[in-house]
């Protein structure tokens, strides 16, 4: 199975630190946020995955590629651990790269990597903004479509003043891990949301998707949106979804998102914690 993470959005939010690095590679302490992303594909043993992208995303494709220098340089310096470290994503992941030449929303991202994929196949997608800790969500899509070989996506439970900010789905439990979708809408007002259950950014969809994206048209914000491909879907086949904890999500994809992220892996990390916290708290007293 391959997976797709469509990059090809220009990170306005985070201008001017993105008018030359993709917001992607925003670092979250060492590591840029679209690492996190690729390696839960590869724990989840998906190694084919297609880049889509945009004319100002080069440094996504140096970053999966082998830097022969930089490998020579650390291994001249004997630092073996660092090494391992630039070596491993390298070779590990399989990655393919197709451009986006218009950036006409998600769903047509996602459809300008079919010639990737192939139109038999089952597929991911990942978006290469949303961080999920804690569990592996492309596994647990897997187990999900397995059982019922359908397409299935993961949601969160948002609060209600957040439902416009994301896709909502109206969901009917089928047992303790499983929901079975049976709306969905992009961005909705609190008074037009089905529910409060928000689309996370991790899905696994059947070729059946294909003919739904071809199909769709700009929807909200004048964009080709997935949301609208699978409410199409709906209409012939069953959707699967499973819950993600709201405490497991980490939207990168905005300032104040992004901040928390970063000090939230920074205090789990044994050689930054302690001196982090004492930190801050002097901040927080100083408030």
């Amino acid at each position: 199975m391959k997976a797709i993470i469509p990059v090809a959005g220009w990170g306005t939010r985070f201008l001017p630190a993105t008018k030359a690095m993709p917001k992607e590679m925003l670092p979250i302490v060492d590591k840029p946020v679209i690492q996190y992303i690729v390696e839960e594909l590869l724990d989840a043993d998906i190694y084919d995955i297609v880049f889509v992208t945009g004319r100002h995303k080069r440094a996504i494709e140096d970053h999966f590629d082998i830097n022969p220098d930089l490998e020579l340089h650390l291994e001249k310096a004997g630092k073996k651990a660092l090494l391992e470290v630039v070596r491993k994503i390298s070779y590990l992941a399989h990655p393919i790269f197709i451009r986006q030449k218009e950036q006409k929303g998600l769903g047509h991202a996602v459809l300008t990597a079919k010639p990737a994929l192939g139109a038999e196949e089952p597929f991911i997608v990942s978006l290469g903004d949303i961080v999920i800790k804690g569990l592996n969500s492309v596994r647990e899509l897997v187990k999900i479509y397995n059982r019922y070989g359908k397409s299935v996506i993961a949601l969160f439970r948002v609060p209600e003043e957040e439902v416009s900010k994301y896709g909502i789905a109206k969901v009917r439990r089928i047992d303790e891990r499983t929901l079975l979708v049976e709306d969905i809408v992009e961005k909705p007002s609190p008074e037009e949301a089905p529910s409060n259950y928000a689309v996370v950014g991790r899905y696994l969809f059947t070729p059946s998707l294909w003919g739904k994206l071809e199909k769709t048209k700009p929807g909200k914000g004048g964009e080709i949106q997935l949301t609208d491909a699978i409410r199409e879907l709906l209409q012939e086949e069953a959707v699967y979804a499973f819950e993600v904890p709201y405490d497991s999500v980490f939207d990168t994809g905005n300032k104040l998102d992004y901040l928390k992220t970063v000090i939230t892996f920074a205090l789990e990390r044994e050689d930054l914690r302690e001196e982090l916290k004492e930190f801050l708290r002097e901040k927080v007293e100083n408030l």
